[in-house]
């Protein structure tokens, strides 16, 4: 009795309780299983398009290099387009004749393009390549308005250049003035040629002095000043007295003053002044 007692009274421990879910195979089996979950969320499609995407991405600048590489040229003909009036169409060939062999893909054309517009009568240039083996330049050149100083000349957009054969641009009027001040003379010689024009005398030119003073020179070879102040005034009057009095006789006009207040003074050629004294 008393050791049935003693078996009933002994403490016996109960099992541990178990964690939800888990397993009684030991702490190796919970880790795969924590692996096999994290890789089984990775989206292994598109993580592999990506690494596909990248592979190809680097992979195009090598293989385009590498295309270019091989059909890779050198240039060996030059050809020149474009009216040309100043420039000499061999001499042009010649001058972008130093990039012959240079090659057809790495070649700078700005660098053609540059060197072309230093030259004094192309205004713009465009070079473009033409496969496999050409570089076509297009050359505009500057359209002269008038000779500049007697030793320039002035383009239509008003740049002054220095060309070696100036001369082929013919007769022109001829624009003098001060460094700087081509714009102003340019300016002032379109008012009065058009002005002429409508009253069918030739314009040949005007001149700007450093003091400021203006002279006019008709294409008849008449001077005409017009000083420094009221210039549209006194070249008005002249127009209204060379009209009425003196286009009838302008083969014996050398020089008209018109910087007076009421009228102009007027220099006869020494054969008129002569013919004047014995009437």
């Amino acid at each position: 009795m008393l050791e049935q007692m003693l078996l009933r009274g002994r403490f016996v421990p109960s099992e541990p309780p178990k964690r939800r879910g888990a397993t009684s195979s030991g702490p190796e089996q919970g880790l795969l299983d924590v692996m096999v979950q994290l890789f089984g969320s990775v989206p292994w499609g598109k993580t592999g398009l990506g690494i596909v995407v990248l592979f190809v991405t680097a992979l195009v600048p090598w293989s385009t290099g590498q295309l270019l590489a091989a059909m890779d040229r050198q240039f060996m003909h030059v050809e020149v387009t474009g009216p040309l009036k100043g420039e000499s169409r061999n001499a042009l060939e010649r001058h972008v004749g130093q990039w012959l062999g240079a090659s057809f893909f790495t070649t700078d054309l700005a660098d053609i393009k540059v060197a072309l517009e230093q030259r004094p009568w192309v205004e713009s240039a465009a070079v473009r390549r033409e496969w496999p083996d050409r570089l076509v330049v297009e050359v505009r050149e500057h359209k002269p308005l008038a000779y500049w100083n007697d030793r320039q000349l002035i383009s239509r957009t008003g740049e002054v250049f220095l060309p070696r054969n100036r001369e082929v641009a013919g007769s022109l009027p001829r624009l003098r003035g001060p460094e700087g001040q081509a714009r102003q003379v340019i300016d002032r010689g379109r008012v009065m040629a058009d002005a002429l024009d409508a009253r069918n005398i030739g314009f040949a030119g005007i001149a700007l002095e450093e003091r400021g003073a203006w002279t006019l020179t008709l294409a008849n070879g008449i001077d005409v000043a017009l000083g420094r102040d009221q210039v549209e005034e006194r070249f008005e009057r002249f127009l209204t007295v060379y009209g009425e009095r003196l286009a009838r006789r302008a083969d014996q006009v050398e020089r008209i003053d018109a910087r007076y207040t009421n009228g102009v003074a007027v220099r006869w050629k020494p054969l008129a002044r002569a013919s004047d004294n014995n009437s």
